[in-house]
């Protein structure tokens, strides 16, 4: 059976299709034993032998849906190079598995994990407008003001955020309480609106994303996606 190597490099659980692509242009994926440097490139899957970084890879056997409640302190990757904990360290399964998208280092809440590079792309690609729901403790009060200019779209360095959404919760003196959704994922984005807006965010989890939800898992724990849960992914 013929397919593109990035994509049997994903179904292997290497990584993300994306992040293969990066790697084969990187130069330490070869295929019988030839290093390969062109996307698009296929492959035999049942003859060809592929290695990354020397080690052979082979398709995982058994599919993995994990859904985490990721800790504060904790970095969304398999491998850091600063040596500091992955969500990765968390699950202790034999499949190799790799995030789908990111929660911040300070942030916790919903993480979801695969081997499953279908799944993957699915939930990660830009035409999927999926709400993502945060709660949030920020510095100060949120005025009409700074509601409107949250939902309407923020510019947070060069980038003029989507339309969102906010609901405040809870004031406590000097700080509110927050529930926000917006349906983009750039890098630290909440606490980018929140501090062009002059609200520092002090704690912020992750509720869920669109239809699967933390619900009452604990912190630091994982549980598999139900059926339901997969279904749901499988029809976006």
């Amino acid at each position: 059976m013929e397919e593109r190597l990035q994509k049997f490099m994903a179904r292997c659980g290497v990584a993300s299709r994306r992040k293969c692509e990066e790697l084969i242009l990187s130069g330490i994926v070869s295929v019988n034993d030839v290093i390969i440097k062109e996307l698009g490139t296929k492959i035999d899957c049942d003859k060809d032998l592929v290695k990354v970084s020397g080690k052979e890879i082979r398709p995982e056997e058994k599919k993995r849906y994990i859904m985490l409640n990721k800790p504060e302190g904790y970095i969304s990757s398999v491998k850091d190079e600063h040596d500091r904990q992955t969500v990765i360290d968390l699950i202790g399964i034999k499949e190799r598995i790799f995030p789908i998208g990111r929660l911040d280092f300070d942030s916790s809440g919903l993480l979801l994990l695969t081997n499953d590079g279908e799944i993957y792309n699915k939930l990660i690609h830009p035409r999927q407008k999926i709400t993502k729901t945060y709660v949030a403790i920020v510095k100060g009060m949120f005025s009409k003001d700074d509601i409107r200019r949250f939902e309407s779209g923020i510019d947070i360095g060069g980038y003029i955020t989507a339309d969102a959404k906010i609901e405040v919760i809870e004031i406590q003196e000097d700080r509110s309480k927050v529930r926000l959704q917006i349906h983009e994922g750039k890098n630290r984005q909440i606490r980018k609106m929140c501090a062009a807006l002059n609200h520092e965010v002090l704690e912020l989890t992750r509720e869920s994303i669109g239809e699967i939800r933390l619900g009452t898992l604990e912190k630091g724990n994982f549980r598999e996606l139900t059926e339901a849960e997969l279904d749901y992914i499988k029809s976006l």
